[in-house]
């Protein structure tokens, strides 16, 4: 299910690419956050808006690196979807690495 058809909570699966993703600082709690968009938006290169229903954001507790998530990457995300200050969230997901950009 790509990321923009999910509903507003539950358990979820679904796919797209890391868009980006967020280090916190060594004197903050550890946590690892990326934010997924939906295929088709990474592919045209038009990030959507913010606030629109095209990104999922995913936090690692615990974490300060997940293997294989850096931008670009296509993914399949599974987990208990919430609402977390202001776009849908999942926390500690499942993950499936499908694909990674090429670096050139």
């Amino acid at each position: 299910m790509p990321v923009s058809r999910l509903p507003e909570r539950g358990r979820v699966v679904c796919h797209g690419h890391i868009e980006s993703i967020t280090y916190m600082p060594a004197d903050q709690n550890a946590a690892f956050t990326a934010i997924v968009s939906d295929p088709d938006a990474a592919r045209s290169g038009v990030k959507p808006p913010p606030g629109s229903r095209g990104r999922l954001r995913v936090v690692w507790l615990g974490r300060r690196k997940v293997p294989g998530i850096e931008a670009g990457t296509e993914v399949r995300i599974e987990g208990m979807l919430v609402l977390s200050q202001g776009l849908p969230t999942i926390f500690n997901p499942r993950y499936e690495i499908l694909s990674r950009q090429e670096h050139e």
